[in-house]
C-alpha cells in the first residue's frame, strides 16, 4: 500500500480545497483536519472523504467560506447555525465560542445545527482539553441513508452517532480523549475495507435481509445493509441518546424518513464545556488525574507487549509512527481522490513509496 508523507498529503488536500473555492485559511483548516485524522489512525475520517465532500459541494449541499453564526445567545447557552459551511470550519468556530463562554461563565452549552460533516469529533475535544476544560460532545447524522440498526432490529434506522468526552490528562501533551462511534465501527471504516478489498469482522454487519455478513459491499447497495452498535443494548442506548441530544435538543433534526437519502451529510452536535476550576482546585485535580492514570496503566499487561493505555494514547502512537513512515492510502482511495481533483483541474501524481 502506498505511504504518503504527511506534508505531501496536506499540501495536496489544501490545493484541492483551494481549487474548490475555499479561501487559503479555510483550505488549510479543512485539509489539516482530514490529514490529522489519517495521522491518528482514523482513516475513515481522513482524506478519503474528499470525493464525497466535493460531490456535496457540487450539489449545493455544502458551502465554501461559510463560518456559520450564533443565532441564539443567552450567555452560557448558544445555538450555532453552520449554514452548510464545511463542518471542520463551523464546528471549530462553535467550539472556540464554547471555550470562551466556559472560561467566563464556568460552563457553556452549545447546540450546533445545519453543519456539513464535522469530521473527527475528537478534534473538538482536544481543543477543549488543551484549554484546560472538560467537554462532552454528542453527534448525530441526517441527510443520508441510515447506516446502523437498533438493538433487536434488522435494518438501519440511524447513523453512527459518535460521542466524545475529553479532559486534561496526566501530562500537557497527553489529554484524555474518548472519541468513538456508537456503531461497532465507523461507516468510513467500511468504505476503507471496501476500497482495500477486505472483509469486515464478524458480528459487525447485517445484509439487506437482516442476516449477519462480513461483506462491506452490503452498505453500498439498495436495499442497504446495516452496521450493529457496539456493546449490544448498551451501545444502542448511547446511539439513541446521541440521536435525541444532537438531533432533537439542538434543533438540527433527527434521522426521520424525510431526512434520509439526500446523499449528503448533516451533523448536529450538542457540546457541553465545563471549567473544572469552578468545581475543584486545579492543582489537586491534576494530581488526581496523574496519580490515577499511573495506577491504571501500571496494571500488568494481559498480553505481552500490549501495555494498558489511557484514552487518546493509541491516536498519539499512530501519529508518531505515521509522521515518521508516511500515511497509508490504498490505491482505490487515492484513485477516487485523483478523479475528484481532476474535476477541479488539480492533477495529483500517484505516490511512489510503498509499504
Amino acid at each position: 500500500m502506498p505511504l504518503v508523507p504527511a506534508a505531501e498529503l496536506t499540501a495536496t488536500a489544501r490545493r484541492v480545497f483551494a481549487a474548490a473555492g475555499s479561501a487559503e485559511a479555510e483550505a488549510e483548516i479543512v485539509a489539516d483536519h482530514l490529514v490529522e485524522a489519517n495521522l491518528k489512525g482514523h482513516d475513515s475520517h481522513g482524506v478519503g472523504m474528499i470525493p464525497s465532500y466535493l460531490r456535496n459541494l457540487g450539489g449545493g449541499k455544502a458551502v465554501v467560506n461559510q463560518p456559520g453564526r450564533a443565532v441564539s445567545d443567552s450567555g452560557s447557552i448558544l445555538v450555532y447555525d453552520g449554514e452548510r459551511g464545511w463542518g471542520q470550519i463551523v464546528a471549530r468556530n462553535a467550539t472556540q465560542l464554547g471555550i470562551e463562554r466556559a472560561r467566563s461563565a464556568g460552563v457553556a452549552v452549545v447546540a450546533l445545527r445545519n453543519a456539513h460533516h464535522i469530521g473527527r469529533v475528537g478534534t473538538y475535544g482536544e481543543m477543549c482539553a488543551a484549554a484546560g476544560l472538560v467537554s462532552l460532545h454528542f453527534v448525530n447524522i441526517t441527510d443520508q441513508r441510515p447506516a446502523v440498526a437498533p438493538w433487536r432490529g434488522g435494518d438501519a434506522r440511524f447513523g453512527t452517532n459518535p460521542l466524545c468526552i475529553a479532559l486534561p490528562g496526566p501530562a500537557p501533551d497527553r489529554p484524555i480523549i474518548a472519541d468513538m462511534a456508537t456503531s461497532r465501527i465507523a461507516m468510513g471504516k467500511v468504505r476503507v475495507a471496501r476500497n482495500k478489498g477486505e472483509q469486515i469482522a464478524p458480528g459487525t454487519l447485517l445484509d439487506d435481509q437482516g442476516k449477519p455478513t462480513t461483506d462491506p459491499q452490503v452498505m453500498y447497495r439498495r436495499p442497504r445493509g446495516a452496521l450493529l452498535t457496539f456493546g449490544e443494548h448498551k451501545g444502542y442506548a448511547l446511539a439513541f441518546i446521541c440521536e435525541m441530544l444532537a438531533g432533537a435538543v439542538t434543533g438540527s433534526g433527527t434521522m426521520r424518513p424525510e431526512r434520509q437519502d439526500a446523499e449528503s451529510v448533516t451533523n448536529g452536535m450538542l457540546m457541553i464545556v465545563i471549567d473544572p476550576t469552578r468545581l475543584v482546585d486545579r492543582a489537586w485535580m491534576m494530581d488526581e488525574i496523574a496519580a490515577m492514570a499511573a495506577y491504571i496503566t501500571a496494571s500488568p499487561p494481559s498480553r505481552s507487549g500490549e501495555p494498558v493505555l489511557i484514552p487518546g494514547d493509541p491516536e498519539r502512537a499512530n501519529r508518531a509512527q505515521r509522521l515518521r513512515d508516511g500515511v497509508p492510502i490504498d490505491e482505490e482511495t487515492w484513485r477516487e481522490i485523483a478523479v475528484a481533483a481532476r474535476g477541479l483541474n488539480v492533477l495529483i501524481e500517484a505516490p511512489n513509496k510503498s509499504a
